[in-house]
């Protein structure tokens, strides 16, 4: 077809006529540089350190790659490790980072599980780079947890009631299945005579002795936790029995109990990922999750602290988040909101120790509802739950705990919704801590890049 528009060259296949050099299919600027040079800038030595004594074998990928691709994916929202390998073919920045090489899956994800500890590690080297260029002053510190689906499916879980009724079950039809072999083999030695070896088990068998066995172990788990939960509620009550006795008082309530209790009957265990926990998610629905804690600064939503609980309620981690906050940026919060959840006695008292200005309301807040009235008592007289509502019945009061939404929650929406991080890849509490450590390093390095403040935050400038 002959046409009279011209158009610029195009050619396929056209080779190179000179080599190519791959900083030049980016743009300057582009983020796959800045985790490049962030990555080249941090310690990496207990991840060099593990390869010191290998002598065998081929040359291993460089560490400092695969650490890129890895952080790039988290930046991008690519957490799969095959889809991590696909990227180091089919996408730029990817085969920018991997300088051409391109690691199969299997490579990434057992580098990944190899130095999974080392690079959770490097969260708070990154927090520290965010707090030097100026993103971090913990002005306001905002703590709040958010649901993250288990790799697990609730379906695997049972009941410890149920645990029992089906650990009977399987001990009738194992039993009936033996009966039913041993009759089978002797009609079998009958028809082809007795030197046939007959120990196989039957796959019908092999299936019901094997689902015994995982139901008998979550079975002792969770003795072995409503045991651990009594004894630590035993000397809890002895602790303040004799608190209360050496002030001369009477504990209200039953004395110490010393029986250990059974577990509950609705008690669950899941088979797929034991530490994982039945939780209600935003959506009031049931699930199989843990739950993801983060501590956030008001000023550019920079995640100071984090961690991942199995337990629904929250309360128990707000002053672990404080201390590793405190650690990781060698600073205290002037102040600390959290919402319903977070409140107890121990948690202010903790934070008035520390000096920090707590913004935790003690009854459950409506929306377009202000804050309950505080009785109007002397401040020295008062609880920690009015101390909180006078506090925050007050106009400055609602603004400072105001700041709470719209620090951390859009943080959480950031990386659920932008970066489809929803569910752990990993099972086990170690391991998905670790997993949520990197997802909050991939946050902050978004933070940290978009605010082009790198040089600053390595003293390059």
């Amino acid at each position: 077809m002959v046409m009279s528009k011209q158009f610029l060259p195009y050619e396929p296949d056209q080779m190179f006529l000179m080599p190519p050099c791959m900083r030049d299919w980016l743009p300057e600027g582009h983020l796959a540089y800045f985790v490049s040079d962030l990555v080249d800038a941090l310690d990496l030595s207990e991840v060099f350190a593990s390869y010191e004594a290998e002598t065998r074998g081929a040359p291993p990928f460089h560490p400092a790659m695969l650490t890129k691709i890895i952080f790039y994916g988290l930046c991008r929202g690519v957490y799969s490790s095959r889809k991590l390998s696909r990227a180091t073919e089919e996408e730029i920045p990817f085969r920018v980072l991997a300088a051409g090489h391109h690691p199969d899956f299997r490579t990434i994800s057992m580098f990944r599980k190899r130095h999974l500890a080392p690079l959770a590690r490097l969260f708070k080297d990154v927090v520290v780079l965010c707090r030097r260029a100026g993103l971090a002053p913990l002005a306001h510190l905002s703590i709040d947890g958010t649901k993250v689906l288990a790799n697990a499916s609730k379906h695997s879980a049972m009941s410890y009631a149920r645990m029992l009724e089906e650990e009977k079950k399987l001990l009738c039809e194992i039993e009936e299945l033996l009966v039913q072999g041993q009759s089978q083999d002797e009609a079998e030695d009958a028809e082809y005579g007795s030197d046939r070896r007959g120990d196989e088990l039957p796959e019908e068998l092999a299936f019901r002795e094997k689902r015994l066995a995982k139901i008998r172990e979550a079975k002792a788990a969770l003795d072995q936790e409503a045991r651990e939960r009594a004894e630590a509620r035993k000397a809890k009550r002895c602790r303040d029995e004799a608190e209360a006795a050496a002030r001369g008082k009477r504990l209200p309530g039953p004395k110490a109990d010393t029986d250990v209790k059974e577990p509950d009957g609705k008690a669950q265990r899941n088979f797929t990922d034991p530490e994982s926990r039945i939780m209600k998610d935003s959506n009031k629905a049931f699930v199989q999750a843990y739950n993801g804690q983060a501590a956030v600064d008001s000023e550019n939503q920079i995640i100071t602290a984090c961690d991942v609980t199995n337990c629904a309620n929250d309360c128990a981690s707000l002053s672990p988040l404080i201390e590793q906050s405190v650690e990781n940026t060698a600073d205290t919060p002037t102040e600390c909101s959290a919402d319903t959840g977070y409140f107890s006695n121990d948690n202010i008292a903790f934070l008035e120790e520390r000096h920090i200005d707590g913004y935790i309301p003690p009854d459950k807040q409506s929306h377009g509802k202000e804050c309950r009235s505080a009785v109007c008592v002397d401040r020295d007289h008062q609880s920690a739950a009015d101390r909180q509502r006078a506090k925050l019945v007050t106009p400055e009061g609602r603004e400072r705990y105001g700041l709470r939404k719209q620090t951390i929650e859009p943080v959480f929406g950031q990386i659920k919704f932008e970066r489809g991080f929803r569910q752990f890849l990993l099972r086990g509490l170690d391991n998905v801590r670790a997993e949520w450590a990197l997802v909050c390093l991939g946050h902050n390095l978004m933070k940290l890049y978009r605010h082009g403040n790198l040089d600053l935050a390595l003293g390059t400038q």
